[in-house]
């Protein structure tokens, strides 16, 4: 908490917010990253596998074999959240977990699983399109500056 917010705390409170500083455990930043390295390695592996496995026995070309290959990551994301294995990895592993698909997949499933006592419709239907709404939106406002950025650059010879 920032010293400016720290100042409109009572006293209790302010002792509180300092016992609180001093218990949180110390976390490491190169391990972290490391972790968050690992995990997300293996799970592209995880992925890369899949393609190969759809290009090999199936006989799809490398374009093809992605959409499939996304829809199994999905599967797998979905699964393991639905049985806990996610969140224990995501725990260990941070950040490493949140930017493949299978992130994704985790917060859509997460967010359904925990509205799913309101019903299907409106707990489990509305509240995971809450989560996967402002990320799909921030997707496409991000390839569209991408796509202008780019053209602009090709218009100035740049590219």
């Amino acid at each position: 908490m920032s010293k400016k917010k720290n100042k409109k705390l009572t006293p209790v409170r302010q002792e509180y917010q300092a016992l609180a500083r001093g218990r949180e455990p110390k976390r490491s930043v190169p391990l972290n990253c490391a972790r968050a390295f690992v995990a997300g390695g293996v799970i592209s592996v995880i992925g890369q596998f899949f393609q190969w496995l759809f290009m090999t026995f199936f006989d799809f070309t490398e374009v093809t074999a992605a959409n499939p290959t996304v829809a199994v990551m999905i599967i797998l994301g979905v699964l393991l959240t639905g049985l806990g294995v996610y969140d224990h990895l995501a725990q260990w592993a941070g950040a490493g977990t949140i930017v493949p698909v299978t992130g994704f997949a985790n917060t859509v499933a997460s967010a359904a699983m925990e509205h799913r006592s309101e019903g299907y419709v409106l707990g489990v239907g509305g509240n995971m399109f809450k989560i996967a709404g402002p990320v799909i939106t921030f997707g496409v406002f991000s390839a569209f500056v991408t796509a202008v950025v780019k053209l602009i650059f090709q218009a100035l010879g740049g590219i």
